[in-house]
């Protein structure tokens, strides 16, 4: 190879590599205040989750928005069993929102997420449009559940420690951010429930990892396995 040629082939791998590298940093999550931090409110205020509340939402219009989203959480929003993408249609729109702009801004850590919630993608806008879309979506009843051997124990936890915030029917309350967790995965709820009391999810309750705090893994199995045979009033 020629010295022209090979200064040519040079430069042009030199400029991949920095295009990648400004690829990579351009999607790479912040990192915000989470549970970790002294002091933190769990739904303290944000601009842009204020800006998508009060935004007049069209359902119509999510529809069309969602199209980046259904890829992995599918058409129906019905996610999948396997933890990684949680059962969406006929949650409350405002758990959502909430959600979604943690992620957006560094409070609730999931890099797989993070470069489909960027104001790059969607506006806080068109976040509220799609969180409408879903809420209207009907609930699936096929999904994942745990194996049904710990039920009773199951059933006790959540009577005592859950059904306060997340509703007896496991129906959640759209106006204090709880989502509905009827309906869910169990695979999705038992890692989030013990990725909560562990303080990986760091946009948890505080209120919810005191009561955690002294569950062991099989009493987490056995309250997400209750949760995820709940039936969605919908």
């Amino acid at each position: 190879m020629n010295r022209t040629l090979l200064s040519s082939v040079l430069a042009l791998m030199a400029g991949v590599i920095f295009t990648s590298q400004a690829a990579h940093a351009e999607f790479k999550q912040p990192h915000a205040a989470g549970i970790e931090t002294y002091g933190y409110a769990w739904n303290s205020p944000d601009q842009d989750m204020n800006r998508a509340l009060a935004h007049a939402a069209d359902a119509s219009k999510g529809e069309a928005a969602y199209k980046v989203c259904k890829g992995c959480h599918k058409p129906d929003g019905s996610g999948l069993a396997d933890a990684n993408y949680p059962q969406l249609a006929g949650q409350h729109a405002s758990v959502i929102i909430k959600q979604m702009m943690d992620i957006r801004a560094g409070r609730r850590d999931n890099p797989r997420m993070y470069p489909f919630s960027g104001e790059w993608i969607v506006s806080a806008e068109e976040i509220a449009d799609i969180a409408a879309y879903l809420n209207k979506l009907p609930p699936p009843t096929t999904n994942g559940k745990g194996n049904g051997y710990n039920l009773p124990r199951g059933q006790a936890l959540y009577l005592k420690d859950c059904a306060s915030c997340h509703g007896k029917a496991g129906e959640g309350d759209a106006k204090k951010f709880y989502p509905m967790v009827a309906g869910q995965h169990f695979s999705y709820l038992k890692r989030e429930t013990r990725e909560s009391r562990d303080h990986g999810r760091r946009n948890a309750s505080p209120e919810m990892v005191k009561v955690l705090k002294n569950y062991s893994d099989a009493d987490v199995e056995a309250v997400s396995d209750y949760m995820s045979r709940l039936k969605t009033t919908r």
